[in-house]
């Protein structure tokens, strides 16, 4: 009997019953999107709060354990329900595949206007508060915080791959951008959403665009979206010709674009995109969407519909084809996801297809030795086979990895 591979995800919804005439109770049900952990830092002097998402598939038992590329997204109170939503969705939601399933480390402001300014400026906007030059240029601190504490914290506490990406808007923008320019080898892609590009009265700008101009950018993915900041009178002509300090934040924005799409021998993989319908304060979704399509295109899988339907071994061919380029993209090996291979296993045992069945199952061992799933299922095969040895031999590896798997019991207990 073939096995269902799948289990039916289970949906759940936070929901209040209004306590009517009839007596209703009132029921509750949580939904979980991450946890909050905390680092102490000896680099800024205090505590801070780090909120965490993990992969549903890192919750599954009796599977191979899995590492997740990590995004660390900025300004974490305002983005992070979106962008764990965005993830999920692009990621596990109906098998998409349009990007790895991540980790998101979500980093919360204790001074936002200290951590996330680069250097020290005396700001001249009419609408900018005198405190936020007063308390400017600790960039270079938070990043050292980062590199020195945060990302070694995480990484040993959580299953971390190697491929990082960072994400910030506004000051987090200029954040990332300042990341990218002076300390490129923190992260693999980034991620600037209407950058703060005017701080410093643009100086900052022109020492970023001097810095990037000789810089080898190969292997490295950067996505820019640009918010409409600019009144209805304006538009993306005129608005250059504009010289007042209302207008000098979407200006450098449009500067910065200009450079990047000049610099061609950096190698840097650019992406950017204007958002005319988007303001300052919206634009952070619609961009985090943009960008992890951009950087992660390499990682959706595409089969056509015959070929999903008639699975055969040059199907399979492809997709291990696929996953060769998503490890040279990410910098390290990823193998055919284990569910995928199992299933297609199952389907090809279900057609008596033995010769495609056996390749598979006996790959997803090679590649996830220290999966009990993997073994059940290939005691599965064998004893479809009606190679009792072999099957005995999988069913006591599962038990020997895990002794919680009644169906494995009951299947060993029949065999002998």
């Amino acid at each position: 009997m073939i096995k269902e591979i799948f289990r039916e995800k289970i949906i759940l919804f936070c929901f209040f019953i209004m306590l009517t005439g009839f007596g209703f109770a009132q029921s509750k049900t949580k939904i979980v999107i991450g946890t909050i952990d905390s680092i102490s830092s000896k680099i800024l002097n205090e505590k801070r709060k780090i909120w965490i998402h993990l992969p549903k598939s890192a919750q599954n038992t009796g599977f191979a354990k899995q590492k997740y590329p990590v995004v660390y997204l900025l300004d974490a109170e305002g983005h992070f329900s979106s962008v764990v939503g965005l993830i999920e969705e692009l990621s596990e939601v109906n098998g998409n595949t349009n990007c790895p399933e991540m980790i998101v480390v979500g980093i919360t402001n204790t001074n936002r206007n200290r951590d996330l300014t680069p250097t020290y400026s005396e700001v001249d906007l009419p609408f900018v508060p005198k405190e936020l030059s007063e308390q400017s240029g600790g960039g270079e601190k938070f990043v050292e915080f980062l590199e020195k504490e945060l990302m070694p914290y995480i990484d040993s506490k959580y299953p971390t791959a190697p491929y990082k990406t960072l994400i910030g808007h506004s000051f987090g923008g200029l954040t990332t951008i300042n990341i990218l320019t002076n300390h490129t080898h923190l992260f693999n892609s980034y991620v600037a959403i209407d950058p703060s590009m005017w701080w410093g009265n643009q100086k900052f700008l022109a020492e970023t665009t001097k810095k990037l101009a000789g810089k080898k950018l190969s292997n490295v993915s950067l996505f820019m979206g640009a918010a409409n900041t600019m009144d209805d009178s304006m538009n993306l002509v005129k608005v250059r010709k504009d010289t007042t300090v209302f207008t000098r934040h979407i200006r450098s924005i449009l500067d910065l674009n200009d450079f990047f799409d000049k610099n061609q021998s950096s190698n840097l993989k650019y992406g950017y995109k204007y958002y005319q319908d988007d303001s300052h304060g919206s634009v952070p979704l619609i961009a985090t969407y943009d960008a992890i399509r951009f950087i992660f295109q390499f990682n959706q899988l595409k089969l056509s519909i015959p070929d999903q339907i008639n699975f055969d071994k040059a199907v399979f061919a492809k997709i291990e084809k696929h996953y060769d380029n998503v490890s040279k993209h990410l910098g390290y090996k990823v193998s055919a996801p284990e569910n995928m291979v199992n299933a297609y296993g199952y389907q090809s045992l279900g057609k008596k297809d033995m010769d495609l069945a056996g390749y598979l199952f006996k790959l997803n061992v090679a590649n996830y030795p220290q999966s009990p799933n993997v073994y059940d299922s290939l005691g599965d095969f064998y004893e479809a086979k009606g190679d009792k040895k072999n099957a005995i031999a999988s069913y006591e590896q599962v038990l020997t990895l895990d002794k919680k798997f009644p169906e494995t019991k009951a299947k060993l207990e029949k065999l002998k």
